[in-house]
């Protein structure tokens, strides 16, 4: 399916640049799937103007994938996501109206987080920031990464969340490619560890995205907003824990088929729903495809494609 006429907004788009992958295309490329290690290091920002051009796709936000930058070594992280930072900031400079970028940090360096934070917002004019479901084991909601979202909060950042793997769950099914279902596992647990520990409710400024329909938060919202029932709820999430829930954005990528978007629509308001391709690892075939086939009347459509995209970054619209 070719669609020429270019008007999507893809948040969930991912930026493979060519210093980044030479040192750390070992780590990437094990995490690959549905296209090879080999085409991940032959990613360049003509190859994906050309996807972006034949699927619709206007304009679309970068961002890193797992495993990012953080590897244990504090100077490697500052200067791995230094440098992917600036090589982001000048696509968007060379490619005007295309690109946008959620710069990365490493939140468990968090003198460095910070640092990067104030130097991707303020010099290099990031959209926003992007963080992983989980950095050594602990979940966004652990009380080490306070300081982060608590500037993240002050600056009202978009941030964008995407899954990776625990070191304790990656192997769980021998032979098992962990985003199977490891990634919306991971994205589930992270949302509930920023509800339980109230840190959605603390920083209210902060605008998070999540990646793949919130993983399975949609269907297991029930179940999770019984943490309602356990003492200090009503201290953490006043307004209780579904309507956290609901004030967060999701993307659509890998989540189009029939079962997930009637999830998704029936747990958020349709404003709060996002275009995804997860593009090189996936091609954008597949969100607009799943997308197409799915009734929804001109508006909503309109809206998940581009509009909700549109308000975050208004930028795009000139």
């Amino acid at each position: 399916m070719t669609d020429t006429a270019a008007h999507r907004i893809d948040v969930h788009f991912h930026f493979l640049p060519q210093r980044y992958m030479r040192e750390e295309h070992e780590r990437i490329t094990n995490y690959s799937h549905n296209i090879g290690g080999a085409a991940l290091l032959q990613w360049t920002p003509e190859r994906a103007l050309e996807e972006m051009d034949r699927y619709g796709i206007a304009a679309a936000i970068g961002s890193v994938s797992t495993p990012g930058v953080w590897f244990g070594d504090i100077v490697a992280a500052r200067r791995l996501a230094r440098e992917w930072n600036e090589q982001a900031a000048a696509m968007v400079r060379d490619y005007p109206g295309r690109f946008g970028f959620f710069a990365v940090v490493a939140p468990p360096d968090v003198e460095g987080a910070l640092r990067e934070i104030e130097y991707a917002l303020d010099t290099l004019k990031a959209d926003g920031i992007g963080l992983l479901s989980n950095y050594d084991g602990k979940m966004l909601g652990d009380p080490a990464f306070e300081p982060v979202f608590e500037e993240l909060n002050r600056r009202k950042a978009l941030v964008y969340v995407h899954p990776t793997v625990q070191a304790c769950t990656a192997n769980l099914i021998a032979g098992l490619l962990p985003q199977t279902i490891e990634f919306p596992l991971d994205t589930t647990r992270t949302i509930t560890s920023l509800l339980f520990t109230g840190t959605l409710t603390r920083h209210p400024e902060v605008r998070f995205i999540f990646s793949h329909g919130g993983g399975t938060v949609p269907f297991l919202s029930e179940r999770i907003c019984n943490i309602d029932r356990l003492p200090q709820a009503a201290q953490r999430n006043p307004r209780g824990s579904n309507f956290e829930l609901k004030k967060l954005y999701y993307d659509c990528a890998n989540a189009v088929s029939a079962p997930a978007l009637a999830a998704l629509l029936a747990f958020v308001p349709r404003s709060h729903i996002l275009f995804g391709s997860d593009y090189p690892f996936v091609s954008a075939a597949h969100s607009v495809e799943g997308l197409a086939r799915y009734e929804l009347d001109a508006a909503s459509r309109t809206a998940i494609e581009r509009g909700n995209a549109l308000a975050l970054f208004p930028r795009l619209g000139t």
